[in-house]
């Protein structure tokens, strides 16, 4: 806009009003978050800005810094932002790291603690858990509260057979079962070399059931025939070690006696009864018998059979069989136990299998040399079932 000679600058009453209220040149308006910075965890919180005459916002550092003769400005908001994006940087790798169901990264104190107790019954090869009550599980219903229950597993070769569970209690965070779950058949090499399992699911009736939390308990801490009682914090749910061998996987328990009989030239097999055996049937039972070998059987006369127990994990046989041998030819053979399941008008299930003998190790070889030394003698064991028995033909 030109002005004519002689004219008196007229100004508007906008600009006398920005004149008025703004002196000066006109400031950047300034976000409310600036004024309440986000310091990045873990490092040290320095001083509050402080808000200088003109309106701009300066750090206590910036105001050191430029009393020196080199002070750079934008360097403190390159550094700030730097700082945040590795916050932000680090926040992103976490979040992407994988983790089991989901669970936030503050699930350790949010799971729950779980009491419960544990005895070992030397004498009668027991392991009995007291599952005692919860506090504090994390509500996995829509309705903030859980269906929850506990159940067992023993590590290595954790399955179906040795899996126990308490009964389910519904819509609460704080369970009290006060329910003993027992395993019956374990050694004291078990002891050594087993871990207990346990977990604390929440049931659903139309869906999967989910996981909350778990802890284990090394059983070499557990003292024979002493109570011990634990009061654990829920963690994660762990890794099993996927690299076990299969062939290893247990298929439950069986007691089994042996008695070399100097009256009658022979040796005496008991099969005293089964615990915890694989569910074969449908109806998540079996129909399991006990077939047993003494094997080099060059005349395949070796073979006896026990009955047939009806719709039962654990069944009771207490049958003897008797093999004629002489006492210095034990030593050259193997007594190979297998259990089954019955099934009409199809070939019968293969349970597990143990071999007891010279070239077997562990528990199994210690029987053998147990039964040896000892004539006349009847010494009962348990011993475990696997998915294969190493020379053993399965066709019944």
């Amino acid at each position: 806009m030109t002005q004519r000679k002689g004219e008196k600058t007229t100004i508007s009453i906008q600009e006398h009003m920005a004149i008025d209220v703004c002196p000066g040149p006109i400031q950047p308006i300034k976000q409310i978050s600036d004024y309440f910075p986000r310091y990045p965890r873990g490092l040290p919180p320095t001083a509050p800005p402080a808000l200088s005459r003109t309106g701009s916002l300066q750090s206590t550092s910036t105001s050191q810094k430029s009393e020196g003769p080199a002070a750079d400005p934008s360097r403190d908001e390159d550094d700030l932002d730097q700082a945040f994006g590795a916050t932000a940087l680090v926040a992103s790798k976490k979040d992407e790291e994988p983790d089991v169901e989901g669970y936030d990264s503050d699930d350790s104190t949010t799971l729950g603690t779980l009491d419960f107790s544990l005895l070992y019954d030397q004498e009668n090869n027991a392991l009995h858990c007291t599952i005692n009550k919860a506090k504090g599980l994390k509500p996995m219903d829509h309705n903030g509260l859980s269906d929850p229950y506990v159940k067992l597993h023993l590590l290595p070769g954790a399955s179906k057979a040795n899996k126990l569970r308490t009964k389910t209690l519904r819509n609460t965070l704080n369970p009290v079962w006060s329910e003993t779950l027992t395993y019956y058949g374990i050694t004291d090499e078990d002891m050594v070399r087993k871990t207990l399992r346990i977990s604390v699911c929440d049931e659903d009736k139309f869906r999967h059931n989910e996981f909350i939390g778990e802890t284990r308990i090394p059983l070499k801490k557990l003292k024979p025939n002493q109570t011990k009682n634990f009061s654990n914090c829920l963690e994660k749910q762990l890794p099993i070690d996927k690299t076990d061998d299969k062939s290893l996987e247990e298929r439950g328990r069986i007691m089994i006696s042996l008695k070399y009989s100097s009256q009658k030239s022979g040796l005496v097999v008991g099969i005293i009864r089964c615990a915890h055996l694989a569910a074969m049937d449908a109806n998540g039972f079996s129909d399991p018998y006990v077939k047993t070998y003494l094997k080099p059987d060059e005349n395949k006369k070796s073979k006896h059979k026990t009955a047939v127990k009806k719709k039962t994990l654990n069944p009771e046989f207490n049958e003897e069989f008797f093999y004629e041998i002489k006492y210095a030819d034990l030593s050259k053979k193997t007594l190979e136990v297998t259990v089954w399941d019955y099934d009409i008008g199809k070939s019968n299930d293969f349970i597990g299998g143990v071999s007891l003998g010279i070239n077997a190790n562990g528990e199994r070889l210690k029987h053998w040399f147990d039964c040896l030394k000892n004539k006349d003698k009847k010494i009962e064991r348990w011993h475990t079932l696997t998915n294969e028995l190493p020379g053993s033909g399965y066709n019944d």
